[in-house]
């Protein structure tokens, strides 16, 4: 275990700190020297006086890194949780999953710290971990993005810094309904809910998702949040929660759910700084939003044929890929990813891993999936491996599998058995399209950035396959 210092440090005091060292104040070690506890003692007078060096350190070297945890702990001791604690200190601290072969020791700990007057999250429950953390940023930002492109509620399943699933939250259809798991749940089939956006983020991959990091682009309600309780998953961001919902989830993993609000109105910095191996290394923040209008440039195909529904789908794949680590492919179908591949150094790879998931997105709404006669009290999970075994082709003959559904009955291979369709699903990548291949997938509309090498190719590929490419001048490459 590492913990992690969220801190909240005071832009003013700051700026007061850089004056101080431009006009000749006294460094670090000075401090050090003139403040250090063998030279006052603990609660004497003089050390009471300088003690406020360790909080204005704290303060004032962010950029030095453990600087100002050192000199608190040096000056305050065991009292350092007091005097700088929850109660009469703009900071919060947390303990926190971290490197788990890093030697626990002063100097030696996960930091986290924010340069505004308030930190923008807080912990309602639970132990965030380092991973935790990136997840639950990155997915806020998917959501809070993707609701303000379409105008609905949206929802993200994070895993490893990437998403399993995202989607806004588009009526379930009982087919969905069943598909999802969330037949048992009253969710309005007749508007948008975050439930829906929920039910239909998590379950793009249901094996993927497992043990996610959700995110909610708007205040989580009591039946979002009774989603959230039956499923395996580390933790939730969320701007707001309704009390019921707080309660609710606050008691699951043994109470030990992690549960963060996040300020919604909070406007990061321009420039993303991070340090590789001692070297810092800064970049604008791909502060770029994507919008309806991102869409009229029709290289192939008629541009007719992109509809609202259309648009909303394409916005849903191309926000989900603008955050999914590069190569990202993403295929999306009535307003949720239906399958994604992240982080593959093939595009050719990461294409078939996104169109696998997505056929397996379909196959999972077979008529002999969705009548697998199951035994009483089988969990959700037990029930999400076997269906993906099923469609995936391998044989589930296995006691311990077998003895999850009624006696008699046979588990054949739905993907042998499925009825041809035609899928209309839109795809959209975060490098070039692989020169029309993705029609064996059934994409029928693609999204792709401009201005690459095999233009030309890519464009006669799509002609040939009857598909619509769009390109964008917007071009999402997440490491």
């Amino acid at each position: 275990m590492a913990r992690l210092r969220v801190a909240a440090a005071l832009e003013d005091e700051r700026k007061r700190d850089l004056e101080l060292q431009q006009n000749g104040g006294p460094s670090t070690s000075s401090i050090n020297k003139s403040c250090s506890s063998s030279v006052y003692g603990h609660g004497s007078p003089a050390f009471e006086k300088n003690s406020s060096c360790g909080r204005h350190c704290h303060h004032s070297h962010l950029d030095d890194g453990l600087c100002g945890r050192f000199m608190r702990r040096k000056l305050l001791g065991q009292h350092a949780n007091n005097s700088l604690g929850r109660q009469n200190d703009p900071y919060d601290s947390y303990r926190l999953n971290g490197n788990s072969n890093a030697v626990i020791e002063d100097g030696n700990e996960a930091d986290l710290y924010s340069l505004q007057m308030d930190m923008p999250i807080k912990v309602l429950n639970g132990s965030p971990g380092y991973i935790n953390i990136l997840d639950g940023l990155n997915a806020w930002q998917l959501v809070s993005e993707l609701a303000e492109a379409t105008g609905q509620p949206a929802a993200a399943s994070f895993k490893h810094v990437s998403p399993a699933g995202a989607a806004i939250g588009v009526p379930l259809n009982d087919t969905e309904a069943q598909s999802l798991m969330v037949a048992d749940l009253s969710i309005d089939p007749r508007r948008p809910s975050l439930a829906s956006a929920l039910a239909r983020a998590r379950g793009a991959d249901r094996m993927s998702c497992f043990g996610d990091f959700i995110a909610l682009s708007q205040k989580c309600d009591e039946i979002t949040a009774r989603l959230i309780s039956r499923e395996i998953s580390d933790g939730v961001i969320a701007p707001d929660y309704d009390d019921q919902a707080l309660s609710m989830l606050a008691k699951k993993k043994n109470g030990n759910y992690i549960i963060l609000r996040i300020d919604p109105k909070n406007l990061p910095a321009e420039d993303e700084v991070r340090t590789i191996f001692g070297l810092k290394l800064k970049q604008k923040r791909n502060a770029a939003a994507l919008s309806t209008d991102s869409f009229t440039d029709v290289a192939v195909g008629d541009g007719g044929e992109i509809t609202a529904e259309t648009v909303d789908d394409l916005l849903v794949a191309c926000v989900a890929v603008k955050y999914t680590q590069s190569d990202a492919v993403c295929f999306a179908y009535r307003g949720q990813v239906i399958g994604m591949g992240a982080g593959q150094q093939s595009r050719l790879n990461c294409t078939r891993l996104a169109g696998e998931k997505a056929a397996n997105w379909w196959l999972r709404q077979h008529p002999r999936i969705l009548s697998l006669p199951w035994r009483a009290n089988v969990r959700r999970a037990e029930k999400a491996n076997i269906i993906d075994a099923i469609v995936a082709g391998i044989r589930v003959d296995d006691t311990s599998s077998m003895s999850l559904l009624q006696p008699n009955s046979i588990a054949k291979n739905a993907a042998t058995e499925a009825t041809e369709r035609q899928w209309n699903n839109y795809f959209a990548t975060s490098v070039k399209a692989l020169k029309g291949k993705e029609r064996m997938f059934g994409a029928k509309f693609v999204v792709t950035p401009s201005g690459g090498a095999n233009d030309d190719e890519v464009c006669e590929a799509c002609e040939h396959n009857d598909m619509v490419l769009v390109h964008t001048t917007q071009r999402s490459t997440l490491r």
